[in-house]
């Protein structure tokens, strides 16, 4: 019974959690450049003061993102961008550290700051500033180009070049903000990776996500039934308990 009871209270909790994980992803489904974010159930013995080898909890876990490509769609638009491989794109953080993402629907705000999803976009000196009123183009290799309003097309300068990284063996972590950074060493410091020459983009061009809106929605309902079945299982236990109490009492 106390197996029982257990495990079906964390199991049921442990599945809302799940069900937010799965709804943050359709709800990322059309997010350019989004990575799906993985999730697992695992039973766990109890730690702490309740410490009994009967009682075991469920306990889930994002292990981390899936990496997989998303399909890439032209556009046409001069500041959408698809990187190819395993390019990421540096940007800015909340917190003015340097992060990493695959969106690539780049903005610019009313002050010249070239953003990805209001995160301003990291070039080989900092944060880039494009002149205002400029007509863009962007190369393969992220160098971004200008002609001033009215200019001539002789007039075309190189303003500055997006950096592109690739992990290769260093790990991606996601953040709370849906940005990724590199793992943190032995010290626990998160060095800022080294812009990638190879690298390369795709202009006029957006990655989607790699979310499958069909499977997050059958994840969606398996994980309410689940829920449902947990809660049953807790009523039941309930139940018997109640029956066992009734028995001894009549002794």
């Amino acid at each position: 019974m106390d197996r029982l009871l257990y495990t079906a209270m964390s199991g049921a909790r442990q599945s809302m959690e799940q069900q937010s994980v799965v709804s943050n992803n359709l709800a990322n489904a059309t997010t350019s450049g989004f990575r799906a974010q993985l999730y697992a159930l695992r039973a766990v013995p109890v730690q702490g003061d309740a410490l009994l080898a009967t009682r075991t909890s469920v306990v889930a876990s994002t292990p981390g993102a899936d990496f997989s490509a998303g399909p890439i769609n032209a556009t046409g638009r001069d500041l959408d961008i698809a990187l190819q491989g395993d390019a990421w794109l540096a940007v800015q953080s909340s917190d003015g550290s340097e992060a990493y993402t695959r969106r690539g629907d780049l903005q610019v705000d009313a002050t010249g700051i070239l953003t990805s999803g209001s995160n301003p976009v990291m070039g080989e000196n900092g944060p880039i500033v494009i002149p205002l009123g400029a007509s863009l183009s962007m190369g393969a290799d992220g160098t971004i180009s200008a002609i001033g309003a009215g200019e001539d097309p002789e007039a075309l300068v190189q303003v500055a070049r997006l950096k592109l990284v690739t992990p290769g063996e260093v790990p991606l972590q996601r953040g709370s903000d849906g940005l990724f950074r590199a793992a943190s060493d032995a010290t626990g410091n998160v060095a800022p990776l080294a812009q990638d020459e190879q690298a390369r983009l795709v202009s006029g061009s957006l990655e989607g996500s790699n979310v499958s809106p069909v499977e997050s929605m059958v994840a969606m309902i398996d994980n309410a039934r689940r829920y449902d079945m947990q809660l049953k299982v807790i009523e039941s236990a309930d139940e018997n308990g109640r029956q066992a109490d009734s028995l001894l009492s009549l002794d």
